[in-house]
C-alpha cells in the first residue's frame, strides 16, 4: 500500500476521533451540527497555516463554551452567540501577542516537567469518567472494540497497526447491527438506519436556502457572557500543546512557538463564529491518536480536515457517522483517554524528577488532588473556571514559590 493510500486512511481514522464530541457540542447549544463539522475543518486548516504546518492537532468543538452559547442563543439568538465567539477569538490574538511580547523562555519557566506532566495526567484522568459513562449504556459492546484495539494494536505488525481506532470503530458499528438485527440491545435499535435512509445526499440546498450558514450579530451582552471564558481555555491550550508536543517529542512552544498555536486557535475560532459553528480548540482525542499510531505527520490532520468539510456537505455520510453507537465511541475512549494520562507519566519519569525532594511532592500532589478533586467553579451564572485550570494555577504558583532543595 502507497503512503499516500494509508495517509488518506490515517487521516479517516481521526475523523472518526473527533466527530462525536464535535457534533455534541452544537446538539447541545442549538447551533448547525453540519456547520460544526465545516468550521472545525476549516479552522484545523488556519491553524495549520499560522503554524506553520508544524503541529499535529485537529481542531473541533469547544466544551469549555457550553453554557454561555445556550444561554445567548437562548436569550438573544444564534447572530448573537457568533458574535461572541468571533470576540472570543479575538481575545486569543490578544493573548498571543501578549506571548509573544514577554517572550517564550518566560513562558516557559512557569512549566517544568514538574507541572507540566501531572498537567497532562489530569486532562487524561479527568476525560476518563466521560469514556466510562459513554462504555456504561452496553460494556459488551464497548469492552469488544476495546479488545480489538488492544489486539490490533499489540499483535498485527501490518498496516492495520496504523489504524487500529478505525478497525475497532468499524467492528463495533458491524457487531451492533448484527444485535440490533437479532433483537439483542432491547427494543429500540442502537444503530438508526432510518435516520441514514432519510437524510439528504447533499446539504447544498440548505446553503442555497440560507438554512445552513447565518451571518453574526453582535451584542454586547453575548460578547461579555462568552469572550471572558477565552481567558480560561488559555491553560488549557498551553496544557494541550503541552501534551501534543510531549506526545510528538517536540517543543512546540519554541517552534513554531506559543503565540502561533494561540493565534492559529484564535483565527479559527474567530472563523468558525463567523460562520455560525461553536468556538474551537486543540482535541486531546486526537492527541490520543497519535500517542497509539505513533505517526506524528501534520499533513494527515490536515487530510482529517478536508473530509470533515466534504462530510459537512454530504447528508448521507454525515447520517452514518452520527448513528455510530455511544459504546462503540466509549470503547474506544478508554484506551485514548488513558493514551494521554500515560503521556503524563512519561514527562515524569523521562525528566528524571527526584520524589525524595519534598517539593516535587507536594507540586505533583497539589495538580493531582485540585485537577482531579475540583469539578468547575461557578463564577457567574455562564462563567466557570475548570478544576484543570485551577490545577495549572496551584502548579504554577507552588513551583514558583517552593525553595529549590527542599
Amino acid at each position: 500500500m502507497s503512503n499516500g493510500v494509508k495517509s488518506y486512511i490515517l487521516g479517516l481514522q481521526h475523523l472518526f476521533a473527533m466527530f462525536g464530541a464535535t457534533v455534541l457540542v452544537p446538539a447541545l447549544t442549538g447551533l448547525h451540527p453540519a456547520v460544526a463539522l465545516f468550521t472545525a475543518g476549516v479552522g484545523t486548516l488556519v491553524f495549520h497555516y499560522i503554524t506553520g504546518k508544524k503541529v499535529p492537532v485537529f481542531l473541533g468543538s469547544s466544551f469549555a463554551f457550553i453554557g454561555a452559547i445556550q444561554l445567548v442563543v437562548k436569550n438573544y439568538g444564534i447572530p448573537a452567540a457568533q458574535g461572541g465567539i468571533m470576540a472570543a477569538g479575538l481575545v486569543y490574538v490578544i493573548l498571543s501577542g501578549l506571548v509573544a511580547l514577554i517572550g517564550v523562555e518566560k513562558i516557559r519557566s512557569f512549566f517544568p516537567p514538574v507541572v507540566t506532566g501531572p498537567i497532562i495526567m489530569v486532562i487524561g484522568l479527568t476525560l476518563s469518567p466521560v469514556a466510562v459513562d459513554m462504555a456504561s449504556g452496553n460494556w459488551y459492546i464497548a469492552v469488544f472494540v476495546l479488545l480489538v484495539v488492544i489486539v490490533v494494536t499489540v499483535f498485527d505488525k501490518g498496516f492495520f497497526k496504523l489504524v487500529p481506532i478505525l478497525i475497532g470503530i468499524a467492528s463495533g458499528y458491524i457487531l451492533t447491527l448484527i444485535l440490533d438485527y437479532l433483537k439483542l440491545t432491547g427494543e429500540k435499535p442502537l444503530i438508526n438506519t432510518q435516520a441514514i435512509v432519510d437524510a439528504d445526499w447533499f446539504n447544498f440546498m440548505s446553503i442555497l436556502r440560507g438554512e445552513f450558514f447565518t451571518l453574526p450579530a453582535f451584542n454586547l451582552t453575548a460578547i461579555s457572557l462568552i469572550a471572558p471564558i477565552a481567558i480560561v481555555t488559555f491553560m488549557e491550550h498551553i496544557g494541550d500543546i503541552t501534551t501534543n508536543g510531549a506526545v510528538v517529542g517536540k517543543d512546540f512552544f519554541k517552534d513554531p512557538g506559543l503565540h502561533r498555536t494561540l493565534l492559529g486557535d484564535g483565527l479559527a475560532t474567530f472563523v468558525a463564529g463567523c460562520f455560525g459553528g461553536p468556538a474551537n480548540t486543540t482535541y486531546s482525542e486526537n492527541t490520543g491518536v497519535l500517542a497509539v499510531t505513533k505517526v506524528y505527520d501534520p499533513k494527515i490532520l490536515r487530510i482529517a480536515a478536508v473530509y470533515a468539510i466534504i462530510l459537512s456537505l454530504v447528508g448521507k455520510l454525515g447520517a452514518i457517522l452520527q448513528t455510530i453507537p455511544v459504546p462503540v465511541m466509549g470503547g474506544v475512549s478508554l484506551i485514548l483517554f488513558g493514551m494521554i494520562a500515560s503521556i503524563g507519566m512519561r514527562t515524569i519519569s523521562e525528566a528524571e524528577l527526584d520524589f525524595t525532594h519534598s517539593r516535587n511532592l507536594i507540586i505533583v500532589s497539589l495538580i493531582l488532588v485540585v485537577g482531579l478533586g475540583v469539578g468547575d467553579i461557578a463564577i457567574t451564572e455562564t462563567f466557570k473556571v475548570s478544576g484543570l485550570f485551577l490545577a495549572a494555577l496551584v502548579g504554577i504558583i507552588a513551583n514558583k514559590l517552593l525553595p529549590q532543595n527542599v
